[in-house]
């Protein structure tokens, strides 16, 4: 297993397996993240790398405020960091925004179901953005999340995935930051993305 950091130095962990998945499981239960940072499994990885820039947190309460009143009956929409996991994939993921039944989160665990969600956001950032544009939308896609919407922050464009299939998302609309974008089923709603792009310095 390899512990992939993208900017602190952590303390060690070891397994007895380092190369299964729920061994990696119970190395990130074990992991003494740092406060402002998070971690997730990529690609066989232990990836940790830092919560978002402050104005991100508005942009997310603007994307829930929006969607909620839209939300499939029992669901829920939640920025808060909880872990989602794809045993498929062997990936685990803590998104942005995500939205589920609330039955997933009725458990002790701290690893929800991943292919429960019926929708998933992820904001780049410059430590993110290869994998939210690249691993993240083969891990959803394939274990069938009906939205995903990516939230490029650095080109400050929309861009929602949906449509997936055992291959993967097979429809895509991309706007820039500033207009409406459509969300598909389950939600049926446009998404105003005025004021997502960043302040003004």
């Amino acid at each position: 297993m390899t512990l992939m950091m993208e900017r602190p130095t952590m303390s060690s962990i070891s397994s007895t397996d380092p190369h299964s998945f729920e061994a990696m499981l119970g190395d990130l239960d074990r992991l003494n993240v740092p406060d402002g940072y998070r971690a997730e499994i990529i690609r066989g990885n232990i990836v940790v790398s830092p919560w978002s820039k402050g104005y991100y947190l508005d942009v997310m309460e603007l994307v829930c405020d929006q969607l909620r009143p839209h939300l499939p009956e029992g669901h829920r929409i939640s920025n808060g960091p909880f872990l989602y996991v794809f045993p498929g994939s062997e990936r685990a993921y803590g998104p942005d925004i995500h939205a589920a039944h609330r039955n997933v989160g009725r458990t002790t665990s701290n690893r929800l179901d991943g292919e429960a969600l019926s929708f998933v956001a992820e904001l780049t950032s410059s430590a993110t953005r290869d994998d939210d544009l690249t691993d993240k939308v083969e891990t959803y896609g394939k274990a069938g999340v009906p939205v995903y919407l990516i939230l490029d922050m650095q080109e400050e464009k929309a861009t929602v995935l949906w449509a997936p299939t055992a291959e993967g998302y097979t429809a895509r609309l991309t706007k820039p930051f500033g207009e409406k974008i459509e969300i598909p089923a389950p939600f049926d709603c446009t998404l105003d993305t005025t004021g997502f792009q960043a302040p003004e310095a």
